[in-house]
């Protein structure tokens, strides 16, 4: 670690002494550096997507934690950006990563057979304060962030594209949506005619902050996944329980290395690999849609083509 910017100075400074590096003052001067090959965007602030123009500009990689979560015009310039700098591109979906995601996908292919349905569930609470303004004046929406990884898991696991999209949305006090719900339908496999695979895919911020017992009540499996001959039921990281003919299953999992220094080890291959990679910019773009399309499902009342 080179240097280190944040929109508190003070807490640059503090970090920078840990790592040994330099705080430096503004995003665009620390991508100029000769000394620094990739921007690592570690938190959402009120810059947007600034810094990823700057690393574009200056032909730096560039790790996003979460996805950037702007209105979908914004979303087509940030990839055409980086489409057209050529640089490296890595978006942080640690679901992907998780010992139980991992296994999973194994089952699928050995025991469980293609997935049909999807339920995917994500309650949280509400946030103490208001997100900082991003640089076009609007507030960035924790449930969009939410939601766009919900759905690149599911499309991880389906490994299908995502064919059309239903969303439902409920606003709460001061116009905010509390939660939304959405159907995404996934194109049938090739030469197989059947059923379309489906997923349903909700997340929930209406619990306030001083309700901490009522968040973990009862909570249903983040993620349920009935198959051709089986279903399983997945807690992240690590929980995995799943049923076949033979009965229940109960997986132990355990991963040699935490899920961040896999994916920063991945991160460093796609930066020093003579072959670019384009997925992660197409999975995070493709996420972005899918939520934008079920907001406008929600308020237009019919379903949504992503063909």
């Amino acid at each position: 670690m080179r240097a280190v910017c944040a929109e508190v100075a003070a807490k640059a400074e503090q970090v920078a002494r840990q790592f040994d590096a330099e705080a430096v003052h503004g995003f665009r001067v620390l991508a100029a550096r000769p000394d620094i090959d990739a921007v690592l965007l570690l938190s959402s602030a009120w810059y947007g997507p600034l810094p990823i123009f700057a690393a574009c500009d200056f032909a730096k990689a560039v790790y996003c934690t979460a996805a950037v979560a702007v209105d979908g015009e914004r979303a087509e310039e940030i990839k055409r950006r980086i489409e057209e700098s050529g640089i490296a591109f890595t978006a942080e979906f640690p679901r992907r990563q998780s010992p139980a995601t991992l296994r999973l996908k194994e089952l699928i292919a050995t025991r469980l057979g293609p997935p049909q349905m999807l339920f995917c569930h994500a309650r949280r609470q509400t946030e103490s304060r208001p997100r900082p303004l991003v640089g076009n004046g609007s507030r960035r929406e924790p449930m969009v962030e939410d939601l766009m990884e919900l759905v690149d898991w599911c499309c991880f696991i389906m490994d299908r594209p995502p064919r059309s999209v239903w969303g439902v949305e409920h606003v709460g006090q001061g116009g905010k949506s509390d939660y939304q719900m959405m159907s995404v339908e996934f194109a049938p496999r090739e030469g197989i005619e059947e059923s379309p695979a489906m997923a349903q895919i909700s997340c929930g911020r209406y619990l306030p902050p001083q309700w901490q017992e009522a968040v973990a009540f009862r909570p249903p499996a983040e993620l349920q996944v009935c198959c051709e001959h089986g279903i399983a039921f997945v807690d992240l990281p690590a929980t995995l329980v799943w049923f076949d003919d033979a009965g229940r299953h109960q997986e132990s999992l355990d991963q040699d290395r935490p899920v961040g220094e896999q994916l920063l080890t991945q991160f460093h291959r796609a930066v020093t690999s003579l072959v670019r990679r384009t997925q992660d910019l197409e999975d995070a773009y493709r996420a972005l849609r899918v939520v934008m399309a079920a907001r406008e499902s929600a308020q237009t009342g019919r379903r949504i083509s992503l063909e």
